[in-house]
């Protein structure tokens, strides 16, 4: 097996390579490989249409490849001065007709090596681009807009970054949120791909990877899936798209050339590539396994009692769905972590209908400034809580004298009011005239 060697150029003789090459087709070949990262395919097939100047990006059949102010203002200077007779960017300086990729290649050798640039190939100018994108931007991102997948970056780039290795696990501070349009629309695009059917069957029926890969035709029984050790019913749209498949004995999913089923590392990479170029980087199939499994699994009874009471407790829930006291705080926690739910104390409200905890201090001190003093019974309508859920937040800001208590209201500490008064008093009167002139 050949080795991937990367050769990189050096950055002052690229410059003097683009000033010397200012507006014909060699440094249009190089400005696309070097600033943009295109394989030279890419740069042979590339039109005017692809080239999005309001977005400042190239619209590549597999990918969106993001351009600089720089580059993009080169490419309308080179489409300005066009005659607009031809839609391919790069054109020969001779006859004014598309190049061949050999062509490209020589072009490219020529203007290199008049640099002293021996070593450096064109695929080389891509491969810089890939290192200077991973030097400052996290490896999904790059992924996504070079269309080199995570693994192959770890493999032919990671030596020659400083750190001499590159994590591709995704690390969150907190649960995913699916974007759910983002994620339709890239069903509708993979359609019955392996990847598309891959994506339906994880987020629409639960399956883990392995069941997806040892899934077989005589499983699929009209509306469900008999697996060995449990039955699966089937949405609308996963029946559709198994039918559309349109297999009928032998595994479900199959290599289109060979016709053996795909292997576990095949066809996750070729799901974690589609989740890219779909902007969809921090997702995987374990997320929407679960997403399936907290929408059949009570997620909806469980908003339906919020909406019809205000809001939840973990134990009405284990009595709701029937579950254990664990069951129901895992997936209390995880509507939380999505957004769906927002806790406040042991209780679990809409988050549309409460102040979320992290804001109910400001929003107590507002009001206070506002209106005066409150009682607690206002300080629940407030913040759309219990009254006796009031009491915690209520202590801990008067043990650290925000504010004080007169009998049964609630008022500024007059620490607070002097700040209040000092903050008015700074700020000056209409006009630039004293206070209390008219």
């Amino acid at each position: 097996m050949q080795e991937y060697v990367v050769n990189r150029p050096d950055e002052e003789a690229m410059e003097r390579a683009l000033l010397e090459n200012p507006a014909n087709a060699a440094g249009t070949v190089l400005r696309l490989a070097w600033q943009a990262g295109l394989l030279r395919d890419e740069i042979q097939r590339l039109t005017w249409e692809r080239v999005d100047f309001l977005d400042q990006c190239l619209v590549l059949p597999d990918r969106k490849v993001p351009i600089g102010r720089p580059l993009a203002d080169w490419l309308q200077a080179l489409r300005d001065g066009r005659d607009r007779s031809q839609e391919a960017v790069v054109l020969s300086d001779r006859d004014g007709k598309p190049l061949t990729p050999q062509s490209i290649s020589r072009l490219a050798r020529q203007a290199l090596d008049k640099q002293g640039l021996h070593e450096v190939r064109l695929i080389d100018l891509r491969h810089d681009f890939v290192l200077r994108q991973l030097e400052e931007h996290d490896w999904q991102y790059v992924s996504r807009i070079t269309g080199v997948e995570a693994a192959g970056l770890n493999v032919h780039f990671a030596g020659h970054l400083e750190g001499r290795k590159l994590s591709t696990r995704i690390r969150r501070e907190s649960a995913v949120r699916i974007d759910e349009f983002a994620l339709w629309k890239l069903l509708r695009s993979e359609g019955t791909s392996p990847a598309g059917v891959t994506l339906w069957l994880a987020w629409q029926a639960g399956l883990r990877l392995e069941e997806i890969v040892g899934l077989t035709w005589d499983q699929v029984r009209g509306d469900r899936l008999c697996l060995p050790q449990r039955e699966v019913p089937l949405s609308a749209g996963t029946k559709r798209i198994l039918e559309e498949l349109g297999g009928r004995e032998g595994p479900v999913l199959t290599a289109p050339r060979s016709g053996l089923p795909y292997d576990r590392t095949r066809l996750s990479k070729l799901v974690r590539a589609a989740l890219i170029r779909a902007g969809l980087d921090n997702l995987t199939l374990r997320d929407l396994r679960v997403d399936c499994a907290l929408r059949s699994g009570g997620e909806g009874q469980i908003l339906s009692q919020v909406r019809r009471q205000g809001w939840t407790t973990r134990n009405e829930v284990c009595a709701l769905l029937g579950v254990s006291r664990p069951v129901a705080y895992n997936r209390l926690k995880q509507m939380v972590s999505r957004g769906r739910l927002t806790q406040v104390g042991a209780r679990y409200y809409l988050p549309e209908s409460v102040v979320p905890p992290q804001r109910q201090e400001a929003a107590v001190l507002e009001y206070l400034a506002r209106e005066g003093f409150a009682y607690r019974q206002d300080v629940a309508r407030l913040l759309g809580i219990g009254v006796s859920q009031c009491r915690p937040l209520l202590q801990r800001m008067l043990a650290r004298g925000v504010i004080a208590q007169d009998r049964q209201r609630y008022i500024l500490n007059s620490r607070e009011i002097s700040r209040e008064e000092d903050a008015g008093a700074a700020v000056p009167a209409a006009g630039g005239g004293k206070k209390g002139e008219v």
